[in-house]
């Protein structure tokens, strides 16, 4: 908090922005744990209490982290002067505050009485928890002891009805710092199962709620804390995100070995304070709704809701005659596949005991087990919640022993919103979705769990990451063997992990009117059912990836390689080539049609074209996804498939006149188009050059990997250009800040002397 943030804050002085370790006005403890967070505490109440003699009825009061004894190296300080009615406060209450400024604190700061501070919490469940946290530093010691024995006792009185708002409040700020357990760079503090969730905890206990602060939570909590220490002690200042470049070094400081690792603890600990607020939110709406009642012999009223699990109190537990000296061992996978399918929870004591209790499963797994699997994975929307509440109790392990390797893994690619475990179940939700496309639904929810289980795993050289769709095949099936599956069905679920990134692959770098394009997807899926299996496996990924993942265009390109692959298995035919549209065949050059997503161009034939209308588009903030380049007549026709930068759409007059322009040569347009072009570089890790040999009918493919910039397509195809290579058509992928482009250059296979100098012109442009 910045101080002056309450409306009967004393004072207008901002805060000030030196550092109190290095000014050595306080000298506070720069530690990191809870002992220095305590001797931080120390200091900072004995220097507090040093600062002015404060009359009688007058008490300085701490909340937040030195309320607690929580202090963060660069935390705020949050204080109320208490006061019973004393005059003069207007004057007292500056010179209390100014030496915190002068010593260069950041101060959040309130002067009342005690009525006025409970009158505020009744009207502010933020306030009211703060006063939870109140805590005597300085003066009239009965004063404040009464403000915290009342605020206590008034919160405890009034919790139930005030969680709601409590629970409102809360769920808008998950939505806007997001899952602590799964982002790359969250927030400690305000993110969804971060530092502000176990305050809501302690809340809930304090009103006697349920034993919310259980040993696991405190210990999550230190870990945390922990870490927003280190982070302050790494940054310099106050901060509660933790960036991606300051991940080694605050590792470094809680002895961890890399960034990675400390992603790990932190997912982990904010998982553990996420599940346990939602047992505290259950517990609450409880009490409220009234649960709990009992039949007329006294015992809880009981539902069946599937084989040995029922509801009690709006929860799922064991039935009673599921309890005995010899477990079924596929009752985890049947609760969960209950909770699953009917939304609801599963009790805690329900989790600890088949944690317990329940005895590991046989290889292969009896039947009713991989029902209960298959039931789980295609529950729909109660999928993640009963998935996170398993494995929060260690159940997901005992299903599939290789989840301990991936769980919490952070995928550092930007276009992904989760972590890998997390993925994979969001994917397999995803593809419930999509069960009534395909003809083996069964194994597009299995094939979505496990499609990416090789990620994560070494490759062949020191810091170099395997081919995760090929390392995974082998675990996938070993994973489908255990569960039971027969052999031509352990195949294809390897086949589909091996092969869900090709059909995304293909879609977005190659040339689909290729004949040789087609063959080859066809060669490699062999049969219609796999097909339709690695379409909705696709889609079903994308979705779970984040909304970067995927597109209109994409989906579309992706639907029109299934639909050729289809026919050439099916019928054994393979796509002719497209012919031109007549349109620009005949009449006055240039010709230029706009159309919703394509652009089409005709001008007299000459070298460079594709590279002059990449320009012109680019100019027009305008993406191309594709470009198709030939000659019929004498005449370069250039058609490509676009869509906006930044979502607005230009000025169609304007684009068709540059267009125009720039194909005829002005001299004016092509200048402008350079300028923009040089000054749009991308940034980032060096561009390569990959090149593809017998990829395509009659060319050589060149794929280029590099940063993404406005401008790049045209600056790559210039050099081709200018270098004397001829280019018929242009593929464009992005993958969250790079950039796949591929070129198909006409002619045979180039020696290496002429390989090698287009590939240095390539990368020069990109550079």
């Amino acid at each position: 908090m910045t101080p002056s943030t309450r409306s009967d804050a004393s004072g207008t002085r901002p805060s000030a922005d030196a550092d109190p370790l290095a000014d050595g006005v306080i000298g506070l403890p720069a530690g990191i744990g809870a002992a220095a967070r305590q001797r931080r505490a120390d200091v900072l109440d004995g220097w507090l209490g040093r600062l002015l003699p404060l009359p009688p009825g007058v008490a300085l009061i701490a909340v937040g982290g030195l309320g607690r004894r929580q202090c963060a190296p660069y935390g705020d300080l949050d204080l109320v002067l208490l006061h019973a009615g004393v005059p003069g406060m207007d004057e007292l209450a500056p010179r209390l505050w100014y030496p915190i400024w002068d010593a260069g604190l950041r101060l959040d700061h309130s002067v009342r009485t005690v009525a006025e501070a409970l009158s505020v919490a009744q009207d502010d469940v933020k306030v009211a928890l703060g006063l939870l946290d109140a805590r005597y530093v300085a003066g009239d010691r009965a004063l404040a002891d009464s403000l915290s024995h009342t605020a206590t006792d008034h919160w405890r009185r009034t919790a139930l009805r005030q969680l709601p708002a409590l629970r409102e409040i809360t769920t808008a700020r998950w939505q806007a710092h997001g899952e602590l357990a799964f982002l790359l760079e969250g927030d400690l503090k305000e993110a969804a199962g971060g530092l502000r969730d176990v305050g809501i905890l302690r809340a809930i206990a304090t009103a006697g709620i349920t034993d919310a602060l259980r040993p696991a939570v405190h210990a999550a909590h230190r870990r945390l804390l922990d870490v927003r220490d280190a982070l302050h002690r790494q940054v310099g200042r106050r901060v509660d995100r933790l960036l991606a470049q300051e991940r080694d070094g605050v590792a470094g400081l809680l002895g961890l070995d890399g960034g990675d690792t400390l992603l790990r603890r932190v997912a982990g600990d904010a998982r553990t304070v996420s599940h346990a607020l939602d047992d505290a939110w259950r517990a609450a709406d409880r009490l409220r709704s009234g649960r709990g009642r009992r039949g007329a012999d006294g015992r809880p009223l009981r539902r069946p809701v599937a084989r040995d699990v029922v509801e009690q109190d709006g929860e799922l537990v064991l039935a009673r005659t599921a309890i005995g000296a010899r477990p079924d061992p596929s009752i985890s996978l049947r609760v969960a596949a209950a909770a699953a399918t009917t939304g609801l929870p599963i009790a805690r004591a329900t989790c600890e005991w088949l944690a317990a209790y329940c005895p590991p499963l046989p290889a292969p797994w009896p039947p009713e087990a991989r029902a209960a699997l298959i039931t789980l994975l295609g529950a729909g929307p109660g999928l993640v919640a009963a998935w996170e509440t398993c494995d929060r109790y260690g159940l997901v392990d005992g299903w599939l022993p290789e989840w301990t390797r991936i769980r919490s893994l952070p995928q550092h690619n930007p276009v992904h919103r989760f972590t890998l475990d997390r993925h994979l179940v969001q994917t397999a939700f995803e593809a419930s979705r999509h069960t009534r496309d395909v003809d083996r639904p069964d194994l597009l929810l299995l094939g979505g769990l496990l499609h990416d289980i090789g990620k994560g795993l070494p490759g062949a050289g020191p810091d170099q990451p395997a081919d995760h769709s090929i390392a995974g095949a082998p675990l996938a099936e070993a994973v489908a063997t255990r569960i039971g599956l027969g052999d031509a069905d352990v195949t294809l679920i390897g086949k589909l992990v091996r092969l869900h990134l090709l059909l995304p692959d293909v879609a977005t770098r190659r040339d689909l009117t290729d004949p040789v394009t087609i063959a080859g997807v066809a060669d490699r899926v062999a049969d219609t059912t796999t097909l339709d299996l690695l379409h909705a496996l696709v889609r079903a990924d994308a979705a779970a990836t984040g909304p970067a993942a995927w597109s209109g265009w994409k989906g579309r390109l992706i639907a029109e390689l299934v639909g050729r692959v289809r026919t050439a298995l099916d019928t054994g035919e393979l796509p002719a080539p497209p012919a031109p549209d007549p349109a620009l065949v005949a009449g006055p050059l240039p010709a230029v049609h706009l159309g919703e997503d394509r652009v089409s161009v005709a001008a007299a034939d000459r070298r460079g074209l594709l590279a002059t209308v990449a320009g012109c588009l680019a100019l027009h903030r305008l993406e191309v996804i594709s470009a198709d380049a030939a000659t019929v007549d004498g005449r370069a026709l250039v058609e490509c498939r676009v869509q906006p930068r930044y979502g607005l759409a230009p000025d169609p007059i304007a684009l068709s006149a540059d267009l125009r322009r720039a194909v005829s040569g002005d001299v004016s347009v092509n200048q402008r188009l350079r300028g923009r072009a040089l000054a749009a570089r991308g940034a980032g890790a060096a561009a390569r050059v990959v090149w593809h040999r017998a990829a395509a009918t009659d060319a050589v493919v060149l794929e280029l990997r590099a940063a993404d910039a406005a401008g790049l397509l045209y600056r790559v195809a210039c050099a081709l250009d200018e270098a004397g290579a001829l280019v018929r058509a242009a593929r464009i992928a992005t993958l969250g800040g790079d950039v796949v482009d591929t070129f198909y250059l006409v002619g045979g296979w180039p020696a290496e002397p002429e390989r090698a100098r287009l590939e240095a012109a390539v990368l020069t442009a990109a550079g």
